[in-house]
């Protein structure tokens, strides 16, 4: 089955800053609300998207709404922007992008610098900070302060294209889970327990609206669904790619905010096979997602795994995944959740 791209290209394009997550929350409510039960919004402002099982355990899927950002701390008396940053950047990939700030009305930026012309000999040789980075909207202080204030969000301006078997865009992470949680959700058949798909806020800044979310749900079983790195490209080591484009979806075992619960990665893989769902290991050294906040905010802790997208030039305006990979994921996360209750889940 072919992937909806116009329907992928409207998430991953959308603004959501930590936050700040209503455009984004207005296109899931749209496409969730005629596919489930029951739809909630709680106070944070995750969607949670209830679809009823034969028995009352209860299964949390986690895809986090939000994109990495910047926040306005100041405005010069020239109309130029300083910002601080939502979430993890490397301040190297801010050269020359377009970025939309959010005011009064949405505006048009780029990220300036000093000229590398007019830089010493050291600046040259110095990686860059993103202090050294200020936003130009291009009209003098008069005019931005009719529509730009402190505090105001700023997101990065990108559109998706098609690239081989590829998609690439600005925010694939973590927009492509949302895609992903959205397409099981429109697929899949009988449950044999209640799955809740929660569609979450503010995890680029600390897990937030999972924790959350968890501690509402109480889950006895939990998948979070988020991209990871694949760093097979030129230069890298075979043990530092941690995954590959088209190798197949990824079933984590770990990353530093969760070791996954052994019986789901046993669970996971032994879906994967049966169903002929190409598949790869995630160890991820570095980075966490929302499976660590459906493990630990329910009352014993939930049995809980997640399966990665692999995906390049992460926290980038690049970033690519594989199409393959994407359906390989939709399908794992339908199978795991059908077949849920065929697993012994004792402890061994």
């Amino acid at each position: 089955m072919a992937l909806n791209i116009k329907l992928l290209a409207e998430i991953c394009e959308v603004a959501g800053a930590p936050g700040y997550e209503k455009r984004i929350r207005d296109i899931v409510l749209r496409e969730v609300t005629p596919l489930v039960d029951e739809v909630t919004i709680d106070n944070m402002g995750n969607v949670t998207a209830l679809k009823k099982g034969k028995e009352r355990k209860k299964v949390m899927v986690a895809a986090h709404m939000d994109e990495i950002s910047f926040m306005v701390t100041h405005i010069d008396e020239k109309g130029f922007l300083r910002f601080h940053t939502l979430g993890g950047f490397d301040p190297k990939t801010l050269t020359a992008q377009r970025v939309i700030v959010h005011g009064k009305k949405d505006l048009v930026g780029v990220m300036g610098s000093k000229p590398i012309h007019v830089m010493t000999a050291e600046e040259r040789t110095k990686p860059p900070k993103t202090t050294d980075f200020f936003i130009d909207l291009g009209m003098s202080k008069e005019e931005v302060d009719k529509y730009i204030s402190v505090g105001d969000v700023v997101t990065r301006e990108r559109k998706l294209i098609e690239m081989g078997n590829c998609v690439n865009c600005k925010s694939i992470d973590n927009r492509i889970s949302v895609f992903i949680l959205i397409e099981a959700l429109r697929t899949i058949g009988a449950l044999p327990f209640d799955v809740y798909g929660v569609f979450t806020v503010q995890e680029e800044i600390g897990i937030r609206g999972a924790s959350v979310s968890a501690l509402q749900h109480q889950p006895d079983f939990g998948f979070g669904l988020d991209t990871t790195i694949a760093f097979d490209v030129p230069g890298a080591q075979p043990h530092e790619m941690i995954t590959e484009l088209g190798k197949g979806t990824a079933i984590k075992i770990m990353d530093s905010s969760t070791v996954c619960d052994y019986r789901m990665v046993e669970y996971m893989k032994g879906t994967a096979d049966r169903h002929k769902i190409k598949w790869q290991p995630e160890v991820l050294t570095g980075g966490g997602t929302d499976t660590a906040g459906i493990q630990r905010m329910s009352a014993g802790g939930a049995i809980a795994g997640a399966i990665s997208i692999p995906t390049r030039h992460i926290h980038q305006v690049i970033e690519m995944a594989d199409k393959d990979d994407i359906q390989g994921s939709i399908d794992l996360l339908q199978h795991c959740l059908t077949d849920l209750d065929k697993f012994d889940w004792t402890h061994k």
